[in-house]
């Protein structure tokens, strides 16, 4: 998902001259108070948000699950002040480029996670796509169990899990006196999703996926006491937990949603949307230039898919687009049938990969289903494996009513999730060790999902999408994201209704009525996380396009990625300056 018509708020790093240098002794000693700063800020970090530790292999907190309580925020809230006080007060004058911009990054980060304090999100913490009731059984997929301990300090995260839940209850309820509640249409959708988990059987529990790969050194009365403790919690904390949390949301919340879909709905909407927009995008673009972005990128992408449809034998668009249900070749066969062809396209890009690429990632990547219980409502997505390698990166296939869904996006997703999309970037950023670990997680959404979705292209340059539909696929897929910055702007900005995305969609694309529906209510509870896909490709390309024209014969397409994937995940201001050095520095 992410990111010239891009008015980019640049946000320059300093440069020295040697005059002004000062005293190699202060110099050390800012580097040093910056680097144990930095590190103190991390460990605090992993600390706080002990899930994440976990995903990233780190397992001194894997016996916890977060503080989600309100009085947590309040102490959270008063450390980020403190961090950014500390930050601030370090003299960067003189530190090697990189470092610099360690700092000054970290100070943005910090001053962006303040500002957004006033909108009070965490008042606002479930929706039917996220929240604690569907991200808690998500994250036993990347959990490690190789030693009994493992499977202890999970034991000892299923006992907290009623906490976390009357936590989140508590938050919902101040939500409920601020006037923070999504709309009411979408709850119901949160009731299923527990109902889908509390009503099964403890071991038909996705809670309960651990028990069936013990390691084969476990002895036999460390795997039955681990498997009776486990299925007893599942029954006595976790299953009660999402009960009640049902009922509350079923009861309480339900009643108190709001009728209208867009942020501008909430208390100080017009603001609210406005800092989504900058934080998704890194850019100082405003709604109605997005929106007008959008309509632009629409019609030129319409024009190229009608030139693949007139080959096809079809003469417009709605023509041909109507055509897929009936298509018998464009429908999968089974759940295997799509985990395979996304592993056959990524398969095949690997190969490509020294074509684009001077650098290539260590980390290697698997294709998996979505989880049953939460395919309703997911999309295929990427999940990162560890910075050591222990655990693979994976892309999870929504498989779901397989029979309903086309092959035809298959090729150009596996691109975007896998190779050489999100699986190459978030991997070259987590092997890098000279950056330190919050610049090799650095989540900036319109540099990572528009890295993604440039990728996708980069399939028609090693020669791919040779099949017409496939390459039918890959205009639609773009054309969803283009979508994505006219919908998500008149929700949210110009007061569409639902059914006007829904409209503007089947208007606009051949994409069928269930994921209409599901991106449409996407849009709705995540305002301006969908704006980053294009415009962060649109600055990427713009900086490709900077580049060659600035080195003519010089330029190495190969070094170019590796300039822009070298640094981790980057505010596009901070990758646009980023690119301009390096050219510089290649043309003298």
């Amino acid at each position: 998902m992410k990111r010239i018509l891009l008015a980019v708020a640049l946000s320059v790093v300093p440069t020295l001259a040697p005059a002004q240098a000062p005293p190699a002794a202060e110099v050390e000693s800012s580097r040093k108070a910056l680097d144990a700063l930095v590190k103190a800020q991390w460990e605090y970090t992993l600390r706080t948000q002990p899930d994440f530790a976990s995903i990233l292999g780190d397992k001194r907190y894997n016996d916890r699950l977060r503080d989600y309580s309100p009085a947590f925020v309040e102490t959270d809230l008063a450390q980020t002040r403190d961090f950014l006080k500390r930050f601030e007060a370090i003299d960067t004058k003189g530190l090697p480029p990189q470092e610099q911009l360690n700092q000054q990054l970290m100070v943005r980060q910090l001053r962006e996670k303040l500002e957004g304090a006033r909108f009070k999100d965490w008042e606002m913490p479930v929706f039917q796509n996220s929240g604690l009731h569907i991200d808690l059984p998500h994250l036993v997929s990347s959990l490690s169990f190789e030693t009994v301990k493992d499977y202890e300090d999970y034991l000892a995260r299923l006992k907290e899990l009623p906490l976390a839940f009357a936590q989140t209850t508590a938050q919902m309820r101040n939500g409920m006196r601020d006037g923070l509640v999504p709309p009411k249409f979408l709850l119901p959708k949160i009731v299923r999703q527990c109902e889908d988990i509390y009503k099964a059987k403890p071991v038909d529990s996705p809670f309960a996926q651990p028990l069936s790969k013990f390691p084969s050194s476990f002895s036999e009365k460390d795997k039955e006491r681990l498997r009776t403790a486990i299925l007893a919690a599942i029954q006595d904390d976790v299953n009660p937990a999402y009960r009640k949390f049902a009922a509350f949301v079923e009861k309480e919340y339900l009643p108190k949603g709001r009728r209208e879909v867009g942020v501008w709905s909430l208390p100080d909407g017009p603001a609210r949307y406005a800092y989504a927009v900058k934080v998704s995008t890194t850019t100082d673009l405003t709604p109605e230039q997005i929106h007008e972005i959008g309509l632009r990128e629409v019609k030129r992408i319409e024009g190229e898919m009608l030139v693949v449809a007139r080959k096809l034998g079809f003469q417009d668009l709605k023509t041909f687009n109507a055509s897929f249900a009936k298509n018998a070749a464009l429908h999968p066969r089974s759940r295997q049938e799509m985990l395979d062809l996304y592993s056959r396209y990524i398969q095949q890009m690997e190969a490509k990969l020294p074509q684009l690429f001077g650098r290539l990632p260590k980390a290697k990547l698997v294709v998996l289903p979505i989880e049953e219980y939460r395919e309703k409502e997911a999309s295929t997505a990427y999940d990162q494996g560890t910075p050591d390698g222990s655990r693979p990166g994976h892309v999870m296939v929504n498989t779901g009513d397989f029979e309903q869904q086309t092959t035809l996006e298959i090729e150009s997703t596996a691109y975007h999730e896998g190779l050489p999309g999100h699986h190459l970037q978030i991997s070259i950023a987590q092997e890098q060790p000279d950056l330190p670990p919050f610049r090799q997680q650095a989540p900036y959404n319109a540099y990572v999902e528009g890295w993604a979705l440039y990728s996708e292209r980069l399939g028609k340059e090693v020669g791919f999408y040779t099949d017409l539909y496939s390459y039918y696929g890959f205009l639609q897929s773009e054309m969803l994201r283009a979508i994505r910055l006219v919908v998500d702007t008149g929700l949210h900005a110009k007061h569409w209704s639902r059914q006007q995305v829904v409209d503007f969609f089947h208007t606009h694309s051949g994409e069928d009525e269930v994921w209409v529906q599901s991106e449409t209510d996407r849009y709705i509870v995540w305002p301006g996380q969908a704006l980053g896909y294009k415009v962060g490709q649109l600055r990427i390309l713009e900086l490709r396009e900077y580049a060659q024209k600035q080195l003519g014969a010089k330029f190495d397409i190969r070094a170019f990625h590796d300039q822009v994937l070298g640094a981790g995940a980057l505010p596009l201001d901070v990758l646009e300056q980023r690119i301009q050095s390096w050219v510089k520095a290649q043309m003298s």
